[in-house]
């Protein structure tokens, strides 16, 4: 099967630059540099996102802070080790970045704009961790492998709501599934063994749809907004 990568991971973000850019790695003596990108939410809150970019993509300009910009590109992951321990590290991979034409102009937020949405064509591939919150809320866990070029994958965590949610609890490891969502950021404390507390943030796709690929002919696609996430 030929895999069309560009079209099992795609992500368009639409933000402001909030922090310095800073260098990630070198492949080939091309340099990559990392940046935060705050994203508008309906709500009015905002999610800052890791954007990972090359230096090609990158005008004598540079990346000003505050300067506001729409980006597509890949939500992918990598491994991060800290001495014995590995944590899978997420980050949008910048294919093509446009700066606003209006840079004094607030963002716009609304279904007619779109500023944070990523489509994900992938494989469960650890069993859906199903629950309710306090207040009887469904939500389920879900780690999408999403395949990439030269044989690598992307481990996204995802989160579904209501129906949804329900509905993950009964699909197996190894399922093909679409998602499309958004891109989400939330602060969590990590308390390590010494009682010390660290702050951290976490990123996930909150879904918005989802469909079961190849499925049977009784089996129903399930598609439901998330609008109480967003």
């Amino acid at each position: 099967m030929n895999t069309l990568y560009l079209d099992n991971n795609h992500i368009t973000l639409v933000g402001k630059v909030t922090s310095e850019k800073k260098l990630s790695h070198e492949i080939y003596g091309e340099k990559f540099y990392i940046f935060d990108l705050s994203v508008p939410r309906l709500s009015g809150n905002y999610d800052n996102i890791p954007i990972t970019i090359s230096e090609r993509l990158i005008t004598e300009n540079g990346l000003p802070l505050d300067s506001k910009m729409s980006i597509t590109g890949q939500f992918r992951s990598y491994n991060s080790y800290e001495g014995e321990k590995n944590r899978l590290v997420l980050t949008v991979f910048a294919k093509t970045v446009e700066f606003l034409e209006d840079q004094e102009a607030e963002i716009p937020v609304g279904k007619d704009f779109i500023t944070n949405e990523v489509v994900l064509d992938g494989y469960i591939c650890r069993k859906p961790i199903y629950r309710k919150t306090p207040f009887g809320r469904e939500i389920a866990d879900v780690l999408l492998a999403v395949n990439r070029s030269y044989n690598k994958s992307d481990y996204i965590p995802c989160i579904a709501w209501g129906r949804n949610a329900k509905f993950c609890e009964t699909v197996a490891v190894g399922t093909e599934i679409k998602i499309v969502g958004r891109v989400q950021s939330r602060q969590y404390e990590k308390k390590h063994e010494d009682g010390t507390v660290e702050n951290r943030v976490a990123y996930e796709v909150s879904v918005a749809t989802l469909e079961v690929i190849d499925k049977k002919p009784d089996e129903n696609n399930i598609q439901e907004e998330n609008k109480e996430a967003i």
